[in-house]
């Protein structure tokens, strides 16, 4: 199992993800198109150039959401998440466009055992995305709830 359990996340942990992914014409349509939002500023080329300050389409900014969390996903989570519980503090301070490469950092900012699951507890992660230039795209609270580690029986 790659992910962590709920004890190997320490409170100021950064996690510098390796995992870096380009944003193509096609992930931003697609994306747009499967999740019915049909904002011209993503999807229509020629309203962009002519009614966007940016002249060109942005990518949708749920896209950057789901990427920034989902390059977390190896490092911290993968197999040892029972539940996202929420994301707060969403923020995109700079637009991101076709053909820009996002990298993520994750940082555990606090965690608390589950009042109601003594197997569990619940972690909070602050990620933030950059683009290839280095400029904040991105940045989201999450809480996830997180497997405990086993109890081992020793072996006599």
């Amino acid at each position: 199992m790659g992910g962590l359990w709920y004890e190997e996340f320490e409170p100021g942990r950064i996690f510098d993800h390796a995992i870096r992914r380009t944003v193509t014409e096609s992930d931003n349509i697609l994306f747009s198109c499967l999740t019915h939002n049909t904002q011209p500023l993503h999807i229509d080329f020629d309203f962009a150039e002519k009614n966007s300050e940016f002249g060109k389409p942005l990518v949708n900014s749920l896209f950057t959401l789901g990427l920034m969390i989902g390059i977390s996903v190896n490092d911290t989570t993968i197999g040892t998440t029972i539940a996202n519980l929420g994301m707060s503090d969403v923020k995109f301070p700079k637009p991101v466009f076709h053909g820009d490469t996002i990298r993520v950092e994750t940082e555990v900012k606090s965690r608390r055992e589950s009042k109601s699951r003594p197997d569990a507890g619940i972690v909070e992660l602050e990620h933030r995305a950059y683009n290839q230039h280095g400029d904040l795209v991105g940045v989201c609270t999450r809480q996830a709830f997180m497997r405990k580690q086993p109890a081992t029986t020793a072996k006599g």
